[in-house]
Parts: structure tokens; sequence; C-alpha cells
């Protein structure tokens, strides 16, 4: 684990290196997934994995009531509960088709339920999709990770007693900011009450290990003074973990983004700010930094994990379940496995016509060649640790690495100059300073991106 110390931004600098960049939830991106990996292609790669190897499955409940304007999921908008009960009847046929080319007996070592707002859905129809994961799934591992994400202004105590009683050990909770201007000019308002006392509700039912909290920076009228009252008001509520994202705005792929006046957006040097200013404030008190973006308490199992170097980065973004193949279920929901990803289809109208036809509802993927595999692993301990076991590489894919990587070498030269990190014989170490732009620090070794034109990157920028 990285040593702690004083971070030291100059922040005019810094700006330079806001620029276009993935999030690296995977290796290789999402804008690299294409169709020609099909239902076909899927079924295959199902077929060869381990019977031995533990299962991950997240199931996506797309339904939300309103438009959070910083939102970047894939969501349904409604107010019709048929709608979701139409949804529920056909994660049932899904499930049915994707017992006949898995093995269901495999252990289960994590469960999350993601959206959309998954309690949206009223507590029965909360049970039914418990019911039928459980059923379809028998063996779930007594330490598996069963997670939800909650909107904290949709959240009953039946909802969570059924939550609990499906084994559910690990909540969190979208917050975004406190400030009353920032939620009304992202469509998101929700009392600092509301939210403690539902915390409190899910703290005293005694039966969730960890209560996590969603932050974001970057958001309209954001300043520095603003966010430091949301941070005090979030350090009484008491989570567990924390997520602190960089806004990611891309209006070109989410039209609710384009309700966001983008001269209200703070500047890339006000957002250093900021993420500089969290780190120390969490620090501070009493957590550690986990990964780009995570904060968690010292007995917490991410800051275990990280200390033994087993932090692990997926589409769910920090987790400490390693190796277990994950399965995607609904709309739009991505799987992985050693060597390929695959994605569920975006449009409900898709989905539903592929599984009335019998087949999986697979839109596209990609399979990993071997320079993907090994790119991803040096991405991802970049990503997760700040650093990286040259040894540890060139032992595993047998490989001289500084001959391999040699054009990211050179291009680390310019963080290297400027203290972000170093690179020594045997390893490669990203400093305090230099985990503000470990996007920056991780692109040198993608491929993919080496192709791009700096102005056909459709992504997020990194600051």
């Amino acid at each position: 684990m990285r040593e702690k110390g004083i971070i030291l931004v100059d922040f005019k600098k810094f700006a330079k290196y806001s620029r276009p960049g993935p999030r690296y939830t995977s290796y290789p991106t999402a804008v690299e997934f294409h169709e020609r990996f099909d239902e076909i292609k899927y079924i295959e790669k199902l077929s060869v994995q381990k019977h031995s190897s533990y299962l991950s499955l997240y199931f996506h409940l797309p339904f939300c009531r309103s438009a959070c304007y910083f939102c970047g999921c894939n969501v349904v908008y409604t107010s019709k509960d048929s709608k979701k009960e139409r949804y529920m009847d056909y994660i049932e046929k899904e499930l049915k088709i994707l017992s006949k080319y898995i093995d269901t007996s495999r252990k289960v070592i994590q469960l999350h339920f993601g959206g959309g707002t998954p309690t949206f859905f009223s507590a029965k129809q909360l049970k039914r999709v418990i019911d039928l994961i459980k059923s379809t799934f028998p063996n779930f591992l007594p330490e598996a990770e069963i997670s939800c994400e909650i909107d904290p202004r949709f959240l009953t105590a039946e909802q969570l007693d059924v939550l609990i009683a499906g084994g559910f050990n690990r909540i969190s909770f979208g917050v975004q900011d406190f400030n009353p201007k920032v939620q009304e000019a992202v469509h998101r308002v929700q009392s600092y009450e509301l939210t403690k006392d539902v915390m409190e509700m899910t703290r005293n039912s005694g039966a969730i290990k960890s209560i996590n909290v969603d932050l974001i920076y970057g958001l309209p009228y954001q300043t520095l003074e603003t966010f430091k009252e949301t941070l005090r008001q979030v350090e009484t509520l008491k989570p567990d973990r924390l997520a602190v994202f960089n806004y990611a705005h891309v209006p070109w792929l989410m039209k609710t983004m384009r309700k966001i006046d983008e001269t209200t957006l703070p500047k890339p040097e006000v957002k250093l700010e900021i993420m500089k200013y969290v780190i120390e404030f969490f620090e501070n008190s009493g957590y550690e930094t986990i990964g780009m973006d995570h904060f968690a308490k010292k007995d917490d199992e991410l800051f275990k994990a990280i200390e033994k170097g087993e932090l692990h980065r997926n589409f769910q973004g920090y987790t400490t379940k390693a190796g277990a193949d994950m399965i995607g279920i609904g709309l739009t929901s991505i799987g992985e496995g050693e060597d390929y990803y695959v994605q569920n289809f975006k449009k409900m109208k898709n989905y539903e016509n592929a599984i009335d036809n019998g087949r999986l509802p697979v839109f596209k993927g990609i399979e990993l060649n071997d320079d993907d595999i090994l790119r991803k692993f040096v991405i991802m301990e970049l990503m997760a640790n700040f650093k990286l076991d040259i040894r540890r590489v060139e032992k595993e894919f047998n490989i001289d690495f500084k001959s391999y990587f040699s054009d990211a070498i050179k291009e680390l030269k310019e963080f290297e100059k400027a203290d972000l990190l170093k690179v020594c014989d045997d390893k490669i170490e990203v400093s305090q300073t230099g985990t503000l732009l470990i996007r920056n620090i991780s692109m040198p070794f993608d491929s993919y991106l080496a192709k791009m034109a700096e102005s056909k990157r459709r992504f997020s920028k990194t600051i």
C-alpha cells in the first residue's frame, strides 16, 4: 500500500492532464465491444468455464420514477407497476435459458443489484426476484457478498426486511451532494435528514455488514466550500465505505445530461482541489484511500485486500472477489470471464424479442487475445493498487517488461519527471499526488487508445 503523505498539486500544471480517457472498469473498454461476439460465442465461452470457479451475479433493475441528470446508467423511466411485473417475467425466462448453458450448482460468491433504482421495486417484487435467483443458483457461499444500490428516497422497512431475508449484507446509498442548489440542478432533491433516517434504519437492523455512500464531484454549482459542507454531513452518517466519483459529463451518450448547463460545471482545477481535499479529509477521519475513488475503514475487506495486493476492479468498481466468472442478467447487463466480456441488449424491445425466441439476449462483447489479457492485468493492477510488480508480470506472462512496454515507459517519463510515479527495475509505484491522475497514468498501456485520435475519444474527461 502506498505511503500517506501531503498531496502537492500545481493546479495550473495539472489542468493540462484533463483529457478524454477511460475509467477502466474493463480492458478492453466497452467502446471496443462489437456485435461479432454474439450469443453463439457467449455460449461457447460458458461451456468452457470451470466448475470449480465461483460465480458473481449482476442483476440490472433498470426502472426509475424520474431522471437524475448526472446519471450515466441505462434507465427506463416509468410510474407503471405493470412494466416492472413484465420485466420480472423476462428475468425469469432469461434465467431458464441461461440454465441450459451454465452449471447453476456452482457456488456463488457475489450478487449485486444495480439500476435504475432497485428499491423502486416493491417489497413483494423484490422478493420475487430474490426467490428466482435463489431457486436458480441455490449454492451461495456463507461469506458471499450480497449488495444492493439504493436511492434513499425509495426504501421502506418492508423492503429492507425482504433484502435482509434474502441474505443482503451490503447496502450502497446514493447521496451525490447535499447542497440544495446542486440537487435542484441535477434533478435529485434528497435531504440530509431523509438520508440519515434510512441509513439509521439500515444500521439498526443489525444484519447489514457494510454501508457505503456514493458522492460525486464535478456537478453543477459545486465549489470546494460547498462540497466541504457535504463531506462534513456525510461524516456524521459514519458509513463503512465511500465512493467519491468524478462526474462523467457525456451528453452525446446520455440525453438527460443535456439538461445540465455546462457553464455551471466546476473547472478542472476546482475538481482537483475538491479531490485533494476529499482524500485528506477522509484519511484524517479514519478512512484509507482504496483505488482511484473509494475509501474504507481499516477493518473493511477492501482495506485488507489492498494491503495483501488482492484488490480487483470490475464494472461494479472495486471488489475483493477476484477470479469469479461474472454473469450479467437483465437489460444491458455486462458479464465478464477470463478472456471475454459480454453485454445484453440495451433496448427493451430487442431484449424481449431475443428471449421470446429462446435466445440469450446478447447484444455484443469481445474476446480477449493474449495481449489484451496482459494489458488488462497491468492496467487493473495500477488502477486498484497504484503499483505494479514488474517481476511478477514478467514471470506470469513470460515477457521482458521494459522491452514489451517500451512505448508506454517512454510516455511515463513525463509523469516521472513531475514526481507522480517512479519506474524502477522491479516495480512501478505511483506517488500519492499521482493517484489523482491514475487514469492518465494507465492510458499509455492501452493499445486501443494508442490507435485512436484524441479528437475521436468519446470518453469523459480524466479531471
